[in-house]
């Protein structure tokens, strides 16, 4: 297991994308997978540099865990307001984008590109965790 604790900013991205990326290319990830992951890490991380911390600031923790050869888990820590992105609705991809409502596809397209989404609220932190094979 690997982590990296940063200030919660739009600007630590890709600090973070980075730490992720390096660790991925060790285990030999493909490169589908590793777009598919850094498109997650750019929608989980903006939400918490966005909202865990209204006006104030706060850090968040990412773990890097490789479940086996060809699995990795990567778990997104913050100590902000509680945020289940699980409880949003997905959007309906059917309407025209002009007539759907603002926000929710990053969450969604986290949800279609992993294996697994989860988010548990422990002892004052939000944790959510994607699970993704890499190869």
């Amino acid at each position: 297991m690997k982590e990296i604790t940063v200030n919660a900013s739009l600007e630590n991205v890709a600090v973070v994308t980075s730490f992720v990326d390096e660790q991925l290319e060790l285990l030999d990830a493909s490169v589908r997978a590793q777009a598919q992951i850094d498109v997650a890490i750019d929608e989980l991380f903006s939400n918490i540099a966005y909202y865990a911390y209204p006006g104030s600031t706060g850090t968040a923790t990412i773990r890097f865990e490789a479940a086996d050869d060809s699995m990795i888990r990567l778990s997104f820590i913050d100590q902000g307001v509680p945020y289940n992105p699980l409880e949003k609705e997905d959007p309906d991809t059917g309407l025209p984008a002009a007539e759907r409502p603002l926000g929710g596809l990053g969450i969604f397209l986290v949800k279609k590109t992993m294996d697994d989404l989860s988010y548990q609220y422990i002892d004052g932190r939000n944790i959510t965790t994607i699970t993704k094979t890499i190869r």
